[in-house]
């Protein structure tokens, strides 16, 4: 389904902009039908980055994106628009995501921009169907404002959206970091209800290795920039090969290891 292909990405900083940071160093990706890929590293690994490039909010500065054997980065127009009803982000913030001066269906009807053109009653059933598939009940959010939810709430508000979208590929960075544990395993559940519903693709973005084990068909290490390991969730948690991936195991919480027997 999607491709990213040798990424490289070169941030300039400072002053005039003389000093060089080297965020994705010729990073390579695949996305098949159907399943949830994990990509995992620390903060700073270059993780938002490659994902921000895929979703085509920044350029690359060099390498090449393919969706469906389509070159991506070059996407303008109605050809743009007609990528993102296709690969839609869940980001780490759903606060700094929304409007905080637009209420909630206001955020939830722009969905229908990317879409063929339907009728007020069709677009507020969608809407109440989008919300209730989520776990929330119509009448709790609608008319209220962003900060007016929790932070579960709102995470919840943004998948909502992508269910109005019903998107081949969902890029979802670091979408439990911000929220307490008792809310993660419900969010990480509706992605797999996403992919099994929807049969949606997921880029599950994360730094726990122990959640990618659990919610991922296969797993991608990131390091300073590049793709260090790849393989199935088994293979990379019970036979890490690089030394930040053997790190990053050392580091996956008791629960998680009683989960996966390892």
């Amino acid at each position: 389904m999607l491709e990213a292909r040798n990424i490289t990405k070169l941030f300039r900083t400072g002053l005039f902009g003389r000093e060089k940071v080297l965020a994705v160093d010729n990073a390579t990706m695949t996305v098949r039908r159907g399943e949830i890929v994990s990509l995992v590293g620390e903060s700073g690994s270059g993780k938002t980055t490659l994902c921000r490039i895929i979703l085509r909010l920044i350029a690359p500065t060099r390498g090449e994106v393919f969706y469906d054997g389509r070159e991506v980065t070059r996407l303008k127009g109605k050809e743009l628009k007609w990528y993102w009803s296709k690969v839609h982000g869940v980001f780490q913030d759903p606060y700094a995501a929304f409007h905080p001066f637009y209420r909630v269906e206001r955020v939830l009807y722009q969905a229908f921009n990317l879409l063929p053109p339907l009728s007020d009653d069709e677009k507020k059933r969608v809407v109440h169907e989008a919300l209730t598939s989520v776990g929330l009940r119509p009448a709790d959010v609608l008319g209220k404002f962003p900060h007016e939810l929790s932070g579960g709430m709102r995470q919840r508000v943004a998948i909502a959206r992508c269910f109005i979208l019903k998107p081949e590929l969902i890029i979802a960075d670091e979408p439990v970091s911000m929220l307490d544990a008792s809310t993660r395993m419900g969010i990480v559940r509706l992605f797999k209800d996403v992919r099994d519903v929807n049969r949606s693709s997921v880029v599950f973005v994360t730094h726990d290795l122990g959640l990618a084990y659990v919610v991922s068909d296969r797993i991608l290490i990131m390091y300073k920039g590049r793709i260090v390991e790849e393989g199935d969730p088994v293979e990379v948690m019970e036979y890490p090969s690089h030394p930040y991936t053997k790190r990053l195991k050392e580091d996956v919480p008791l629960m998680y290891r009683k989960w996966g027997g390892f």
